[in-house]
């Protein structure tokens, strides 16, 4: 198959794109190539005949359609976005101009395209759009998000990233593009850009600098291994149902306190030199609008795609914990350059 990748020299894109590759298919990764993605991501590969990798903005648009109409793609995977709450706090802008007017740009490239296929290529085609659990909200103690929870978001990324989904279901509907969606909880494994917790709590560790962690601790995530959720996605576009969202967890719920701790710990038998790494939490004002709680029922992607996580959180997290140990040629010049470690989202 030939795919076209939108965001595959960020984290969750590189997972899919080296999975892709590696599966036997042609993949083009479209990036800007923006902080958060990383050339030495895709570094394996640099010389593969079956990749290619083309740095441009999603939100040009006679540049994008050109490009679609050149790969002429079997299924186009969009996952080029802005991420980051706290940098959305700061600047919604930029949210909404790559999160919303820049979906809208890679839906009407696939509009073009697909209307210009015949027979069984047309049928064939997909527009897979990845997003995120932010989209619903917050939950309370108990309860789950599933396909049919109503869309309730609380910060200027998942406000642009509900957009996003919107107008792709819309284009779904009023234009017959074979759509599909995904909404997924947090990620986490090799490669993720060290503003997020898990990578920046690591760095932090082992640099000796404080572990933020904010307001009590107690927000509750969803963690799903960037692996599993590559698995997953591929599975969604061999074989989901256009039209349909499938939500993808993990069933691996944990504090972010737990989350810190345990990263203490396992950085305790790891880096003994820093022992105990547990001296450098710090507790911080909290982030505007935090939601309280994310949790997915994925029973849907389960049961329809034959999707389930292969990974325990505790043993994958210390083998990401072991993966940041020893690859600091990868983000060493991350710390040093475009992010050092710094708070971000503050609202003054």
């Amino acid at each position: 198959m030939r795919y076209l990748v939108t965001g595959g020299a960020g984290f969750i894109g590189s997972a899919l794109v080296l999975k892709l590759v590696e599966q036997g298919h042609d993949v083009v990764t479209l990036d800007a190539m923006t902080y958060a993605a990383n050339p030495a991501s895709l570094a394996p590969l640099s010389s593969h005949p079956r990749h290619r990798l083309v740095e441009a903005d999603i939100c040009d648009a006679p540049r994008v359609r050109a490009l679609v109409s050149d790969v002429a793609p079997d299924a186009v995977l969009h996952l080029a976005a802005e991420s980051h709450v706290d940098r959305s706090i700061t600047g919604p802008a930029a949210f909404v101009r790559t999160n919303v007017m820049g979906t809208q740009a890679m839906i009407d490239a696939a509009r073009a395209h697909h209307g210009g296929l015949k027979g069984a290529t047309r049928d064939a085609f997909r527009f897979l759009h990845v997003s995120t659990d932010e989209v619903f909200g917050s939950l309370g103690p108990t309860g789950y998000f599933d396909e049919q929870t109503r869309y309730d978001p609380r910060s200027p990324y998942s406000a642009s990233k509900a957009g996003s989904d919107h107008l792709v279901r819309a284009a779904g509907e009023t234009y017959h593009l074979p759509i599909l969606i995904s909404n997924c909880s947090n990620n986490y494994g090799p490669r993720q850009f060290p503003e997020k917790l898990i990578p920046l709590m690591i760095l932090n560790a082992l640099d000796g600098k404080p572990l933020p962690v904010y307001g009590d601790g107690l927000n509750v995530r969803d963690w799903i291994h960037v692996e599993d959720h590559a698995d997953a996605l591929i599975g969604i576009l061999s074989r989901g149902t256009p039209g349909e969202t499938y939500c993808v967890g993990a069933r691996s719920e944990r504090t972010n306190l737990h989350v810190v701790k345990t990263i203490c710990s396992i950085m305790d038998r790891l880096h003994p030199a820093g022992a105990p790494h547990h001296r450098l939490v710090t507790y911080v004002a909290d982030r505007p609008g935090h939601d309280r709680r994310y949790a997915i029922d994925s029973t849907k992607v389960e049961r329809e795609i034959g999707w389930a996580p292969t990974r325990s959180f505790e043993q994958a997290l210390e083998e990401t914990i072991a993966w940041y140990l020893a690859n600091e040629g990868w983000w060493r010049p991350i710390r040093e350059g475009r992010y050092r470690g710094e708070r971000l989202g503050l609202v003054g």
